[in-house]
């Protein structure tokens, strides 16, 4: 399985959504950080869980990046 997840998810500054690809190599457990497309805030999003098709991710804002 080397195609990317897309999950669509809520910025937790802006509460703007959109989309993100998610690289198939990353495990459960693992998180990066991604700028939000509309406010460009840094989001840290952490691979909770990951089945077949199915990505479970949580997000969280950055201590110090709020406006």
């Amino acid at each position: 399985m080397n195609e990317l997840f897309e999950k669509e998810i809520n910025c937790p500054y802006c509460w703007e959504r959109f989309t993100i690809a998610i690289e198939p190599s990353l495990e459960a457990g693992e998180s990066y950080i991604e700028d939000c497309y509309v406010c460009c805030r840094p989001i840290d999003i952490y691979i909770a869980k990951i089945n077949n098709d199915h990505v479970e991710i949580r997000i969280n804002k950055i201590e110090g990046n709020e406006f």
